[in-house]
C-alpha cells in the first residue's frame, strides 16, 4: 500500500511539475542570444577602394578610399561638392558632384539559410560577398562643355555584387568614358581586421 501511495505521489508530482519544467527548458532553448553571442558571430573588415583613371593604356590618376564594415552591415562615404543649379526661374536645385561609395559585406557567419535550409556552399573559407554602388561625377572639361552656359557633369556608376577573396585585390568595375580615350577602373581589397 505504501508503494502504491509513493508511486501515485510520484505520478501526481510529475503531472503537476512536468509542464513547468518542460516550459522552462523550452524558454531556455528559445531565449534570444545575448549581445556577447551576437558580437562573437560578427567579424570586422576593411574595404580599400582604388579608383584609377587610365588613358591610352597608362595610369594618369588614382584616388583611394576606405571603409570599415562589420559583416552583415553596410557603410557609405561621400566626398564632393554640392552645386546649385537653377532649374526654373528662381528655383534652385543642388547636385552632388564627387564620389559616393556604398558597400555591404557578408561572410559565412551571417549568411541566411536557403529555402532548403542549407547555407550557400559555393563560398570558400576566405570569401566574402560584397554588394556595392560607386558613383563618380565631375565637371566636363571646357572642350566637352558644349555651347551651354550651365556646367556639364560627367558621371560613372558601378553597381553590383561579387564574391571577393579576403586579402586579394580585384577589379569590381571598369568603364570607358564615351567622350575621350579614358577608362576608369574600380578595384577593391577586403581585409579582415583582428
Amino acid at each position: 500500500m505504501l508503494k502504491k501511495l509513493v508511486g501515485m505521489g510520484a505520478v501526481f508530482t510529475t503531472l503537476m511539475l512536468g509542464p513547468t519544467v518542460l516550459q522552462g527548458r523550452a524558454q531556455d532553448a528559445a531565449a534570444p542570444k545575448t549581445s556577447a553571442d551576437a558580437t562573437e558571430a560578427r567579424h570586422a573588415y576593411r574595404a580599400d577602394f582604388v579608383l584609377t583613371e587610365i588613358e591610352d593604356g597608362r595610369k594618369i590618376n588614382s584616388r583611394q578610399y576606405a571603409l570599415n564594415l562589420n559583416a552583415g552591415e553596410s557603410n557609405q562615404l561621400k566626398v564632393g561638392t554640392r552645386v546649385p543649379v537653377e532649374v526654373k526661374q528662381g528655383e534652385i536645385q543642388y547636385l552632388d558632384v564627387g564620389t559616393s561609395i556604398w558597400c555591404r559585406l557578408r561572410d559565412r557567419s551571417n549568411t541566411e539559410p536557403s529555402e532548403h535550409g542549407l547555407r550557400e556552399l559555393s563560398w570558400l573559407g576566405n570569401d566574402v560577398m560584397l554588394n556595392l554602388t560607386a558613383e563618380v561625377s565631375n565637371f566636363a572639361v571646357p572642350d566637352q562643355q558644349g555651347a551651354s552656359m550651365r556646367p556639364a557633369i560627367r558621371q560613372m556608376k558601378v553597381e553590383g555584387s561579387t564574391i571577393a577573396v579576403v586579402g586579394k585585390q580585384m577589379v569590381v568595375g571598369s568603364v570607358d568614358d564615351p567622350n575621350s580615350k579614358r577608362q576608369y577602373q574600380l578595384e577593391v581589397t577586403v581585409t579582415r581586421l583582428k
